[in-house]
């Protein structure tokens, strides 16, 4: 094999290996950008080592972000109660009392 040969391969392999990260970021933002339950599947069935090449606190943090502000108003949403027999609304409640709403778990 040539010496002049040697640069044009590390620079096709550099390459491959580049193009095959941006696919997997774009994959894995794309993934994060899912219900819950869709990215746990997907997560579920990535290998471990591909999981180590991939920036996932950066794709996290970018597609969970949100576009809410402190101060925004809470989009509406509708909840079963505990029971099950009822449903309660985030509107029903405007304007007649305070709310607060968390977010994650506190166990």
């Amino acid at each position: 094999m040539s010496a002049r040969r040697i640069p044009r391969i590390l620079l096709r392999v550099v390459a491959i290996l580049l193009a095959a990260q941006v696919v997997l970021c774009a994959g894995f933002y794309w993934a994060m950008s899912q219900p819950p339950d869709v990215f746990g599947r997907i997560v579920a069935r990535t290998p471990l080592p591909l999981m180590m090449v991939l920036p996932f606190e950066t794709l996290w943090m970018r597609a969970r972000a949100g576009s809410l502000k402190p101060g925004d108003m809470a989009p509406d949403f509708r909840l079963p109660t505990l029971d099950r027999k009822e449903t309660v609304q985030l509107s029903s409640y405007r304007g007649s009392r305070p709310v607060v709403l968390v977010f994650g778990s506190y166990t």
